[in-house]
Order: C-alpha cells, then structure tokens, then sequence
C-alpha cells in the first residue's frame, strides 16, 4: 500500500506581471508545511512535481525544512491554462485583474464556458481530466509520495475518486472543490490493492493560527 500527498503550490504572484513565482507569502507556506512535517517525522521515498514554476518553487521551499529526495517533473501535474481559458471566455475582460473577488467571479464564468466548451478551447476540459487521470496512475504507488501540483488538478482527483465512475457528478464536485483549495494545502491519497481512495481532502493545519492561509 501506498500513500500520495498532493500539495497545492504556495501562494504565487496574482496580478504580477508572471503569475507563475511564489510570492513571500507562498515561500513561507511551503517551509511551514516542510516544518510541520518535519516535526512529525515524514521523509517522503519521492517527490514528484508539475512542471511549472510556482511547483518547483513549492518544492524547493519543502525542502528548506524538509529531508526529501530529488523530484521528478511530470508535466501531466500541471494546472489548466487559466489564461487561456479567460480568453476563450464569450466576454473576455478587457485589462488584467485589480480586485480578487470580481476576478474570481469572472474566472468561475470563464470556468463555465471552458467546461462546457467542447474543442473549442488549446486543451479542452475533458483533455485536462484525462491528462490528471493518467498523471495520478503513473504517479508511484509505494511508499509516501509527495505530489507537488495545483488546485484544479487536485480537485479532479478528489473528485473523479469521489464521483466513482460517474463523469457528471465528478465534474460537479470538481467545480465545487476547485474554489476551495488552500495554498499549500494536503490532499491524502491511499493506493492499494483496489485502486486509489481518497482519505482527506485540503488540509492545511500547519497554517492555522498563522497569517499565512491563502486561496489564490
């Protein structure tokens, strides 16, 4: 039997010119989470990661407080392209965000449409699915492995493993889970003889009582 820990990247650069860099802020999410565990005496037997920047970041930031072994980059980790799919929105905005609410509503807009925007989009949504489905088949399954990735990616597998089998249910928790993934946050994936079951789901206890807890 094994065990998959799936980290949500820290907090990265909203609004900046390159999202894709931790901010201050996501650093110290990262050494928080490699400190408690630490603390608890985890040593993961591998490290696996998406191959954008704010992944390696993260990692890089587990491994400040953290003994871990050298990470692998496996592309299939990666989060959707949001970028993308804000353009392909109907009513795309018309400058770059300055407020994080109305920008979330406007990103859940776009999320809509990309959903069910068939070929429409680089990556469709049920390309993207597929691409964390095999990611999370691939992934080893012995041992503790830390996964470090992004939210939706999280949120799919939470949801796939949920819905069981049932694509318009785990789309539907797919959408409810993808907004509430804290930065940094742990998602607990059991892999034994009948496959993958999700145990918990976003925990983000080594951030409490801090002024670090993030969603975007």
């Amino acid at each position: 039997m094994g065990v998959l820990l799936l980290v949500r990247h820290g907090q990265a650069s909203w609004a900046a010119d390159d999202y894709d860099v931790l901010s201050p802020t996501g650093w110290e999410q990262g050494r928080a989470l490699g400190g408690a565990w630490a603390s608890r005496g985890l040593r993961p037997d591998a490290v696996v990661r998406g191959g954008l920047r704010r992944h390696r970041e993260t990692t890089e930031a587990l491994a400040a407080s953290l003994d871990v072994p050298e990470s692998r980059v496996d592309a299939g980790w990666d989060e959707f392209d949001h970028v993308a799919v804000l353009a392909g929105m109907p009513d795309p905005p018309a400058g770059p965000p300055t407020d994080k609410r109305a920008y979330q509503a406007v990103l859940e807009q776009a999320i809509d449409a990309w959903m069910g925007g068939g070929d429409a989009y680089d990556e469709p949504f049920a390309a993207f699915t597929a691409r964390v489905g095999e990611a999370l088949r691939r992934t080893p399954g012995d041992g503790t492995t830390v996964v470090v990735t992004s939210g939706g990616a999280i949120a799919w597998v939470a949801a796939s493993l949920l819905a069981d089998g049932d694509a318009t249910l785990a789309a539907s928790l797919w959408r409810r889970l993808n907004v509430v993934c804290v930065n940094t946050g742990v998602t607990k994936v059991v892999v034994g003889r009948r496959g993958s079951t999700l145990v918990s789901f976003n925990d983000h206890g080594h951030l409490e009582g801090t002024d670090l807890l993030t969603y975007r």
